[in-house]
C-alpha cells in the first residue's frame, strides 16, 4: 500500500454510499422484460428515455451529421485531427442558444464565456478547484444529489456543509437555515467560498422559487462568496411554476457587470435534457473572465469529442426540431410522472409536489418501523432484496428527515413502471396485513387476559365466600 498515493487509497469516493449499493445489487439482477420477469427494476438512475425517438428521427434525416460530412463531402479527417480545448466554435453557439431556448429566451449567453467539460461531473469539479483550496467549504442544501460527495469533494479536497432544509416547507432554503450553515462551517473552522445548488432540484424534482433566488442573491453579496447553480435539468420542467434561471434574476436586478454579477456560475449538461449522458457533455458559464481562462485550460483533462461536438451542433441548429423536442419531451415527463404518482397513490404512498426532473421525491415515513435512519435503511433493503426496486435512500442524499425517498420514473417502459408499482402496492398491503395480524393478536391477548383475570377475581371471591361459610 505504501507504493500508491493516499488519493488511491482513500475512501472518500462515496462509492459506498446506499445509492451506489442499490446500483451494485441491481446490475447483479437486473430485470428484463423478456430473459429476467423477477429481476431488479432499476428506479435509482435519472436517465431520460422518453424522447429517443425524436432524436433518432432526426438522425434519420439529417444523415450528413452522423456520417461526419458537410454537404455531402467527408469531413472526417477535419475532425479527427481537432483538438482545441475551447472546442468547435458552431458547437458552442448552438449550445448556448439552446440554453436560451429552455430559459424561454429570457436571457440570453455569450458563447465566449462558455467552457465544454466531459458531463456535469466534470464541469462541477473544475469549478471547485477554480473557486476553493483544498480544506475550504461549499454550503449546498439538503437534500442533494449523491454523487456531489464524489464530484465536488474526492480530488479537491473542499468540504461540503450542508445548509438543512425540511418537510415543513417543502424543503425550501431559508435565511436561518442558510446562517447556520455558515456558522457551523466557520465552528469548524473552515472558510466558505460560496453555495452551489441544483435548479430543478436533484432530488427534489423542483424549481427553486424567485424569493429563494434572491435570498441566494443576497446572501453571497452579503458575505462575498460564490454561487454555483447546476441547472442540467432546466429542460425538463414539465408544468408550473415556470423555470427561473439564476442569470435571469441577476439581470431583473441590475446586477449585470458587478463583482456579483463575476460570482455566479452556471453549471449545464444534455445528459438530462436531451438524454445522452454517454456523450458527456457538459459546460460551465461564467461571466468571470479569469474562471473562464483557467477552467478552458483545466478541460484539457476531460474534453468533448470533435465528432460530438459536430453531430449536436448540428442537431441543436436545427430550431424546428428544438422547439418540437423541448415540447414534447416536456409533455412526455408530464404524463409519465402523472403516472408514477398514480401508482404511488394507489398503494398508499403520497411525494413532495414536483414540477421538474425525471424522479419524485416520495414520502414513506409512514411505513418505517422507527423514525430512524436505522429503520429506512431497513425499509430500503426489504424493497432492493425483497420488492426487487431499487430506488435511492433520503440518507444518501443527506436528508435530515428519515422516509424519504428518491424514485426515478424516466429510465424505463411504461409497462415496467406499471409492474413495479404492482409490486410496491402488493408489498405496502402485506406490511399493512401484518400490522393488522399482529394487532389483532394484541387484542386477543388482552381479551384472554381479561377474561383469565376475570376467573381468577370470580374463584377467588368464590373461595372467600366459602371460608366465610
Amino acid at each position: 500500500m505504501g507504493l500508491l498515493s493516499r488519493k488511491a487509497t482513500c475512501n472518500s469516493h462515496g462509492q459506498d454510499s446506499s445509492y451506489f449499493l442499490g446500483w451494485q445489487e441491481y446490475e447483479k439482477n437486473p430485470y428484463d422484460e423478456v430473459k429476467n420477469h423477477r429481476g431488479i427494476i432499476q428506479m435509482g438512475l435519472a436517465e431520460n428515455q422518453l424522447s429517443f425517438d425524436l432524436l433518432e428521427s432526426w438522425l434519420a434525416k439529417n444523415p450528413d451529421a452522423a456520417g461526419f460530412k458537410r454537404d455531402g463531402q467527408s469531413i472526417f479527417k477535419e475532425l479527427a485531427l481537432f483538438q482545441d480545448y475551447h472546442g468547435l466554435p458552431a458547437f458552442k453557439k448552438a449550445l448556448v442558444d439552446f440554453m436560451a431556448e429552455i430559459r424561454g429566451n429570457k436571457v440570453t449567453f455569450d458563447p465566449n464565456r462558455i467552457v465544454l467539460t466531459a458531463g456535469a461531473t466534470s464541469a462541477n469539479e473544475t469549478l471547485m478547484f477554480c473557486l476553493a483550496e483544498q480544506g475550504d467549504a461549499f454550503l449546498l442544501p439538503t437534500p442533494y444529489y449523491p454523487g456531489f460527495d464524489r464530484d465536488l469533494k474526492w480530488r479537491t479536497g473542499v468540504e461540503i456543509v450542508p445548509i438543512e432544509c425540511s418537510s415543513s416547507n417543502r424543503f425550501q432554503i431559508t435565511a436561518s437555515a442558510l446562517e447556520e450553515a455558515y456558522e457551523q462551517a466557520q465552528r469548524k473552522n473552515l472558510r466558505v467560498k460560496g453555495v452551489l445548488v441544483t435548479n430543478p432540484s436533484n432530488p427534489l424534482g423542483t424549481t427553486m422559487t424567485r424569493d429563494e433566488l434572491d435570498l441566494l442573491v443576497n446572501f453571497i453579496t452579503d458575505k462575498e462568496i460564490h454561487l454555483i447553480s447546476d441547472e442540467i435539468y432546466s429542460g425538463t420542467v414539465f408544468s408550473s411554476p415556470a423555470y427561473v434561471s439564476i442569470v435571469e434574476v441577476l439581470k431583473d436586478r441590475n446586477l449585470e457587470n458587478t463583482q456579483v454579477w463575476e460570482r455566479v456560475h452556471i453549471v449545464y449538461s444534455l445528459s438530462k435534457d436531451l438524454g445522452l449522458p454517454g456523450f458527456r457533455v457538459g459546460a460551465i458559464y461564467s461571466n468571470d473572465p479569469i474562471v473562464v481562462a483557467a477552467a478552458t485550460k483545466m478541460s484539457s483533462f476531460g474534453l468533448v469529442s470533435s465528432q460530438t461536438q459536430y453531430l449536436l451542433s448540428a442537431m441543436l441548429s436545427d430550431k424546428k426540431f428544438t422547439k418540437e423536442y423541448i415540447a414534447k419531451n416536456q409533455k412526455r415527463l408530464r404524463k409519465r410522472q402523472s403516472k408514477l404518482v398514480a401508482g404511488l397513490e394507489k398503494a398508499g404512498i403520497g411525494c413532495l409536489e414536483s414540477n421538474a426532473g425525471l424522479f419524485c421525491w416520495v414520502d414513506m415515513r409512514h411505513l418505517l418501523s422507527s423514525d430512524t435512519f436505522e429503520a429506512e435503511m431497513e425499509l430500503w433493503k426489504r424493497i432492493v432484496y425483497d420488492v426487487k426496486l431499487n430506488i435511492s435512500p433520503g440518507s444518501s442524499c443527506h436528508c435530515s428527515e428519515p422516509g424519504w425517498f428518491r424514485v426515478c420514473f424516466a429510465n424505463m417502459s411504461e409497462d415496467t413502471l406499471t409492474l413495479a408499482m404492482q409490486r410496491l402496492k402488493s408489498f405496502v398491503g402485506s406490511i399493512a396485513s401484518n400490522d393488522r395480524s399482529h394487532q389483532e393478536m394484541k387484542n386477543s391477548r388482552r381479551k384472554l387476559r381479561s377474561k383469565w383475570v376475570f376467573r381468577l377475581s370470580f374463584q377467588s371471591f368464590h373461595d372467600r365466600e366459602q371460608d366465610e361459610r
